[in-house]
């Protein structure tokens, strides 16, 4: 039943935001999908799906083999159906890892090795199942502590030429484990992702279920042309940090026709974190986001707040949201950094949405005290048009740095009508300029209004 309630989210997604096949715009073309000559199975590694053996060996081996035979293009595993637990492992170049309907690749839960005393984090030496790996340097320690974090999930650093896809076969992060230890404190290092590469390209996800992330769910650092098209990401409400899809200084990215149900931001485009970030200086650009559908308690499409690296040329189309905390957010900081800028958010429906619009310059915290003040971000250039939204119960807010005022703000054909009454509370700004062109509720006065026939495409 759930399967077919996403199949049919994501089918009326597309239905709502298009008018014809013609007329469809995909990510095709940007990764060519690779036909693999060699294809071999989990099985032939000794892997065995009844839910209990532990396959991290089997997972090494397989790849291992594509690693070092590296076969005229590529090679292709296979994940018959069953459950096939295993621990965290890397992927490698010019491979497929396929999965079959009703196959599922399950993580092993941590082991808790040793005892909590007083709160202080458990000592695990799991690391086998769970390797660490160093921090990212863009963001100079853990995300959520200081020093190494835990390996990905499923991990790619420097890769090239990899395809994840399949039957809507799932891979399943099992994050329980993980979420309770981030709400008692008991976490030594930052999470793992559920699938994470860096440094890569010509990378294609697609026809894959993606259930209980850890921490964030699909996190491209350092990659360029990477597409991700017909998932569906899955974790309760209240599941900590679950991001859906984070790329992350990272170029050329396509997302599309997906269905993300998450306890955190559905998308978020990021670019390191303060006094990393902008010494790492690698901005995100040139991304698309469309026809995705979602629902959570945090926001729908995101920018930031980790924008210290810049983040430039992002579009965001054909966006469905439901039971949403913010609908459209973009957030950075005091200390970031960095620039925000030619960022498009277009044709989008909410419904059941706390607040509709938020930009913001004061959200985020920081990886320690050594941050500059001084480094104030850059916003020049947001457009927000042809928005709908029912049930909002606050339009929404507008608020740049007194120091660093938001820039070339455009809001245009935007309807926001409230819960109870005919329409929700108008936009609050501050320290920001632009124009707006029939929103309703009314725009805030430091946007210049007009009642003439207008669209953002006329503003400069």
């Amino acid at each position: 039943m759930l399967r077919f309630l996403v199949s049919l989210s994501v089918l009326l997604s597309y239905f709502r935001c298009c008018f014809s096949a013609a007329s469809v715009v995909t990510c095709s073309g940007i990764v060519p999908m690779r036909y693999r000559n060699d294809k071999i199975s989990i099985a032939d590694f000794g892997g065995v799906g009844d839910g209990m053996t532990l396959n991290t060996k089997a997972f090494r081996e397989a790849i291992y083999r594509i690693e070092h035979l590296k076969r005229r293009g590529g090679t292709l595993l296979y994940i018959p159906p069953g459950v096939y637990l295993t621990g965290s492992f890397n992927l490698t170049s010019h491979m497929t890892l396929y999965l079959a309907r009703g196959a599922v690749i399950k993580a092993t839960q941590m082991r808790r090795v040793g005892r909590v005393v007083d709160s202080e984090p458990f000592n695990c030496t799991d690391t086998n199942n769970w390797p660490l790996i160093p921090p990212l340097p863009s963001y100079g320690r853990g995300r959520e502590r200081p020093g190494d974090r835990y390996m990905s999930f499923l991990h790619g650093d420097g890769l090239h030429d990899v395809v994840i896809t399949g039957e809507n076969g799932t891979i399943d992060g099992q994050g329980d484990i993980w979420w309770n230890m981030w709400r008692q404190r008991t976490l030594q290092f930052t999470r793992p992702n559920l699938i994470e590469f860096l440094n890569s390209k010509n990378i294609i996800i697609s026809n894959v279920i993606f259930r209980n992330s850890p921490f964030w769910n699909i996190h491209p650092v350092y990659c360029s042309h990477v597409v991700i098209r017909y998932v569906t990401i899955l974790a309760p409400a209240d599941s900590p940090n679950t991001d859906g899809i984070d790329p992350d200084s990272s170029s050329n990215v396509c997302i599309e026709d997906s269905y993300i149900s998450v306890g955190d931001d559905l998308v978020a485009v990021k670019s390191g974190w303060d006094e990393y970030g902008i010494a790492y200086g690698r901005p995100s650009s040139d991304i698309t986001i469309r026809r995705v559908t979602g629902s959570s308690p945090f926001s729908g499409i995101a920018v930031g707040s980790e924008t210290s690296g810049g983040v430039e040329n992002i579009l965001a189309e054909h966006i469905n949201l439901f039971n949403m905390g913010v609908g459209i957010h973009v957030k950075t900081n005091i200390g970031r950094g960095g620039f925000i800028r030619n960022i498009t958010v277009s044709d989008v429906y909410m419904e059941n949405v706390r607040k509709g619009i938020k930009v913001a310059g004061d959200v985020g915290d920081h990886p320690d005290d050594k941050y500059n003040p001084n480094a104030l971000p850059i916003m020049k250039g947001l457009t927000i048009k042809n928005v709908w939204g029912v049930k909002v119960q606050q339009a929404g807010s507008i608020q740049g740095l007194k120091n660093s005022p938001f820039t070339g703000i455009c809001l245009s054909d935007i309807n926001l009508h409230g819960v109870t009454a005919p329409l929700s509370p108008p936009l609050k700004c501050s320290d920001v300029t632009g124009t707006a062109f029939k929103v309703n509720p009314g725009a805030c006065s430091e946007l210049t209004s007009s009642e003439h026939t207008g669209s953002c495409s006329d503003y400069s």
